[in-house]
This record gives C-alpha cells, structure tokens and sequence, in this order.
C-alpha cells in the first residue's frame, strides 16, 4: 500500500498532472453535453453496441478520474482506466486510419499517443509532493 500512494520530487510535476487532468476532464464532460459530435453519437457512428452507456461510462471515468489526478488523489489507479480508454481509442479509432496514408495516421494519432503516454508516466510516478497523495498518505 505504501508504494501504491508514494509520491515523488520531479520538478514542476503538478504541472504534468494539471495538463492531463485537465485534457480528460474537457473530453469526459463533452461526453455528456454533446450528444452527437462527442458522445453517444459519436459512439453509435463507431459501432459500439450500447453506445449510449458505453459514452456515459467513459465520460464519467474520465471526468471522475481527471479529478483524482488534478487533486492528486489515488493517482497511481486514477490513471489506469485512462489509459484503458486511450488503448481502446486507439485501437477502435486510430489504426483503422492507416489505410488512409501514415501521415494521416500520425496526424490523427498525435493527442490519443499524448495522453496515453502521460498516462503512463502518472501511472509509473504517482503523485508529487503537491498532491493530496504526499498529504494524507505520505506523513512522516
């Protein structure tokens, strides 16, 4: 358990996990206030079975847990369905685009590889020395 909540000394992480937090957040409120361009829509346009569910689900994972990396809160898990909803992006709406050239895969792919990536390091690093992680767990 401690090394689930241990925090680190990276300068200027908060700034890391502000910029996650916040790209997640934006894209699971979305998921709720637009229906056809960025929600259920968009999820029945993909194929999904159960498209309304399944883009609710998303959206509140990733507002949920955009919080819980903006606070710094659990943030080693927080970071997990993140990046389980990335991987699923990427597989369900990225690779079917390398049939259109690999520029404009790379292009499509830019943001998606971002935040998986980001992901991973929050994943790898916790928290920071900033976080409610370092505050409530990490007392000496």
């Amino acid at each position: 358990m401690e090394k689930l909540f241990r925090t680190n000394d990276i300068p200027a992480y908060l700034i890391v996990r502000l910029i996650l937090g916040y790209v997640f957040l934006v894209a699971g409120l979305q998921k709720f206030i637009f229906y056809d361009t960025r929600g259920p829509g968009r999820f029945i346009d993909m194929g999904f079975p159960f498209p309304e569910f399944t883009a609710y689900f998303v959206g509140f994972f990733e507002v949920f847990c955009a919080l819980l990396i903006i606070f710094g809160l659990a943030t080693r898990l927080a970071a997990i369905p993140l990046i389980i909803t990335m991987a699923v992006a990427i597989i369900t709406t990225k690779i079917p685009q390398l049939g259109e050239g690999f520029w404009t895969f790379a292009h499509a792919l830019r943001l998606d590889f971002s935040m998986l990536m980001v992901s991973l390091f929050v994943l790898f690093n916790g928290a920071d020395k900033n976080s409610l992680d370092e505050k409530w767990f990490n007392k000496d």
